[in-house]
């Protein structure tokens, strides 16, 4: 977004500098790219005047600058002559969008370029290059240079995309007043066209027609503006549209009213339908494409870009004035597919004020008939632009609980009206409404945003969020988790709140939540999961020369697209090799049993069972386990899908973990260690027979629920028999609570037994 100095002060009262204004705009969260004053085009005398040896039509000049020494320019103006002064335009020099620099025209070097008044968005003529008086000081500027400033616009601030909403917020801010615009209303006029819309897709259109215009150049306050953020001024009707597209923030677009054939549609575009734009380029349509179009088929790609059959011209007398507010989610997936972005496209895509479209119509249209002439013969409007209702409940309390330090309410009240908004207040109950060009504040934490970004982020005071914040018991146990898996040799990771939807059809079967508008492409949901994002980084790293990894990552998944349908979820994944290669050991790859590990260390020493049913889309089907607390699932681990990793261009072996729900672990429901034991530990060894297809976690599991003071087991032994069975040997660990006497360390020994040979279907080993 680009505009003047001499722009912004038409909406703000103020005498502070350019400078002051960027860096007030930068503390308040528009990110100023820069601050400049264009080089303009001198005034230069031609002193020498000779044929270009390699050209029939260019000229070789000698110009005075000014500056005592001739400067060599080739120049293919047929006025060029010696004695004329005119304009030259200098290296650096931006004309027309484009920089000047020194070069060779045809074998001859040229320092410069003699400008036509159009170039310079003086006038329309092209035909030769610009002749000043006689009395033009060599070397003066041409053309008022004007301060420029260009800032990049995050998506959450469409209302940025205008002169005027910027003014709005740097008054709020304090660094002057706010000059309210006094514009005209829409007025329908009975004419000949009518609008008519054939899809919900358009929220309002406004159509104005004039009649009986003679075609010419831009006031020169519109064209200089216009110059100066490097728009090329065409004509009046061309350039207003353009003008009220950074003034106001509203998309517009001129037709040429005898070129269209009846009356005005807006319609989606019939699959296969053709379309060519005012380039030339020819796009073929889908049934999800708006366009608007008359009884001969499509004028308009709607809010992208318009067609080359109803194209003004200079020559072109009668207009028709489009004004519209267009679905967002439209426009944009319309532009990317066709891959086309214009400046219409980029505030359409971010959401503009649906109440303005009326008063830009009658405003450019004022600003066409001021240069041109003409009448309007036709106002038409459909649809509504009523401003969204919009009402937030909030509380000025609510600013300490999410920022960490008080603002008082009459503090808070003060920069809500200076930036638009409008409170109902019923004692400490108020009822926020937002002006309309703020499309993005829908909830109390953005309220909360403009207040501490107009009050100052230089005055929040550490100390102040430091005594104020404390840590709820759940984000001390999420820190806890994290330590643990850091102390386990695992690195954080964090990735972005979206995921893709090819890849998490991939992994599983969780509803996908998509994302109407997506900021990419390749982020189009709400992640359901967050191994999809790691598995991302993994091949990414891997493609990279960075195979061997150990990330974590915790962070909230959702499981729809409503207000609290989230959870908080814990992946892990360990790629490569466990560690670099050293001579002092045998290095090996990653297995489950790694991750498996890593589960363990967040059980705090808890019981469970292992089963190896139902492997997940990720998963391996043979190299899988999950971890469960009765019927419940605590977390799962195993190897990524070799179809899976294949897909997503992995080639290094991948490992994975995940606790779906961390409300699900001890440590998370508990919030504390086990308290250690008084007593010493005691081991017990058992053998048992079993058939060969038995798991040893099946047996493991159920031993060590035959009593709660087991609190280990580790399987020592396995091997295969001859008649189809297996022998699996393990130790117990027992931790007393109290003295135990032999017969009491029998009993639980008969406990285990008993529980192993019924459940397992095993026999005790007897030698």
């Amino acid at each position: 977004m680009k505009w003047t100095n001499d722009w912004l002060k038409e909406y703000l009262k103020t005498d502070v500098s350019p400078d002051v204004i960027a860096d007030t705009l930068t503390h308040i969260g528009l990110e100023v790219e820069d601050v400049c004053a264009p080089i303009s085009p001198i005034a230069a005398k031609i002193v020498e005047c000779k044929p270009h040896e390699n050209s029939d039509h260019l000229h070789v000049l000698m110009v005075d600058d000014g500056t005592g020494t001739l400067r060599q320019v080739v120049c293919g103006a047929p006025n060029a002559r010696v004695g004329l002064i005119s304009a030259l335009a200098l290296p650096g020099c931006v004309i027309g969008g484009h920089e000047i620099i020194p070069g060779k025209l045809r074998g001859v070097m040229s320092n410069g370029m003699m400008c036509s008044g159009k170039e310079l968005g003086i006038n329309d003529d092209h035909d030769g290059i610009i002749e000043l008086p006689s009395d033009t000081v060599i070397g003066a500027p041409v053309l008022e240079t004007k301060t420029v400033f260009d800032a990049g616009i995050t998506p959450n601030r469409p209302d940025y995309l205008s002169v005027r909403g910027i003014a709005l917020d740097l008054s709020a801010a304090g660094v002057g007043e706010y000059i309210v615009p006094t514009d005209t209303e829409f007025k329908s006029v009975s004419g000949a066209r009518h609008v008519n819309l054939n899809t919900d897709k358009c929220g309002a259109y406004k159509m104005v027609e004039i009649h009986g215009i003679n075609m010419a150049p831009s006031n020169k306050i519109i064209a200089s503006r216009l110059t100066a953020i490097g728009i090329n001024p065409k004509n009046a009707a061309i350039d207003a549209t353009n003008y009220i597209c950074y003034d106001m923030g509203q998309p517009m677009h001129c037709f040429d009213a005898d070129k269209i054939n009846g009356d005005i549609t807006v319609r989606m575009a019939t699959p296969g339908e053709k379309f060519t734009d005012l380039f030339g380029g020819e796009h073929e349509l889908t049934e999800n494409d708006m366009v608007i179009a008359d009884d001969s088929g499509i004028l308009a790609l709607a809010g992208v870009i318009g067609g080359a059959r109803g194209a003004t011209t200079n020559d072109t007398k009668n207009i028709i004035l489009e004004s519209a507010y267009f679905n967002p989610v439209s426009v944009r997936k319309s532009a990317k597919r066709l891959g086309i972005s214009t400046d219409s496209s980029y505030r359409y895509e971010r959401g503009i004020d649906p109440t303005m479209t009326g008063r830009a119509a009658m405003r450019a249209a004022q600003i066409i008939m001021d240069a041109c002439g003409g009448k309007i013969v036709g106002a038409c409007a459909a649809g509504s632009d009523d401003a969204p209702d919009i009402k937030i409940a909030y509380t000025p309390k609510y600013f300490a609980q999410k920022i960490g330090f008080d603002m008082d309410a009459d503090t808070q009240k003060s920069i809500l009206e200076r930036l638009g908004y409008t409170l109902k207040i019923n004692g400490d109950k108020w009822t926020v409404t937002p002006r309309p060009g703020r499309v993005d504040v829908e909830i109390p934490e953005t309220i909360v945003a403009d207040l501490v970004r107009i009050y100052g982020y230089d005055k929040v005071g550490l100390k102040e969020i430091s005594d104020s914040v404390t840590q709820t018991p759940n984000q001390e146990i999420d820190l806890e988790l994290k330590q643990r898996l850091a102390n386990r040799g695992l690195n954080e990771t964090i990735t972005f709140g979206f995921g893709n939807s090819v890849v998490e059809e991939l992994l599983t079967d969780k509803p996908i939540i998509p994302v109407a508008n997506p900021i990419i492409v390749d982020l189009n949901t709400a992640r359901n999961c967050l191994l999809g994002n790691l598995l991302i980084a993994v091949s990414n790293n891997e493609k990279r020369g960075y195979p061997d990894l150990n990330l974590f990552e915790l962070g909230p998944v959702f499981d729809g697209d409503m207000p609290g349908q989230q959870h908080t979820q814990i992946v892990i994944v360990r790629t490569g090799a466990i560690s670099p290669k050293h001579w002092s050991a045998r290095n090996r790859n990653v297995d489950i049993y790694d991750v498996k590990s890593d589960l363990i260390a967040l059980m705090s020493g808890q019981r469970f069972t292992v089963s190896s049913d139902n492997a997940p889309l990720w998963a391996h089907p043979f190299r899988y386990g999950a971890l469960y607390q009765g019927k419940k699932k605590i977390a799962e681990f195993g190897e990524l899908h070799p179809s899976v990793a294949k897909k997503l261009r992995i080639k290094t072996n991948v490992v994975i973990a995940i606790v779906d729900d961390i409300t699900n672990l001890p440590s998370r429901r508990q919030g504390k260690q086990p308290v250690l034991s008084d007593f010493q530990p005691i081991t017990r060894d058992f053998a048992f027979i079993v058939d060969s297809d038995t798991p040893a976690e099946k047996l493991t599991s159920v031993a060590r629920s035959a009593d709660n003071r087991i609190t280990d087991i580790v399987v020592f032994d396995a091997f295969d028999l001859s008649d189809g069975n297996k022998s699996i040997a393990f130790t117990i660990t027992i931790q007393p609570t109290d003295n135990m006497s032999d017969s009491d360390l029998q009993e639980l020994q008969s406990k285990v037994i008993s529980a192993v040979e019924k459940k397992c279907n095993a026999k005790i080993r007897d030698k």
